[in-house]
């Protein structure tokens, strides 16, 4: 069996590294904050903002939906380290309930880090629930050697 390697990256290493080349991520605020990193995965929190409430008082899909991506995207660097160029490929999202209208917690599942592809599953709660809100699939395309 494949011993999996630990993260290259830390929680403060990844942070300062999107706050460097990414700075628009959170857009003069803090909106997203990665509570942890680990093997194959991280755990991000997307700060409440009125900016990602629609209509009828919840949190809004492409609030989700860039909360699952910010997210893949974390867990990966985590993983390869300090690799530019890492970019999203596909992505699907389902959106099982309502999600209250509150700081929303997504916890990423690296699947597969290939040496060109990286494939995770992002299950997003709203903080202080542990029933999923919204569940995604993304694949994201890794420049060459991003993976050794």
């Amino acid at each position: 069996m494949d011993t999996i390697p630990a993260p290259k990256m830390t929680r403060d290493e990844v942070a300062a590294y999107i706050d460097e080349v990414f700075p628009q991520a959170n857009a003069g605020e803090k909106l997203f904050t990665i509570e942890s990193v680990r093997i194959n995965g991280a755990r991000i929190r997307m700060n409440y903002n009125d900016r990602f409430i629609r209509p009828g008082g919840t949190i809004s899909g492409p609030a989700m939906f860039t909360l699952a991506d910010i997210a893949m995207y974390v867990a990966i660097l985590a993983q390869v380290g300090r690799v530019p160029l890492a970019v999203t490929t596909s992505a699907n999202i389902n959106f099982l309930r309502r999600p209250a209208p509150t700081d929303m917690i997504a916890e990423v599942n690296l699947l597969k880090m290939g040496r060109r592809l990286a494939v995770g599953e992002v299950n997003m709660m709203s903080a202080g629930s542990d029933d999923i809100v919204a569940h995604a699939t993304a694949t994201y395309a890794l420049p060459p050697n991003a993976v050794k």
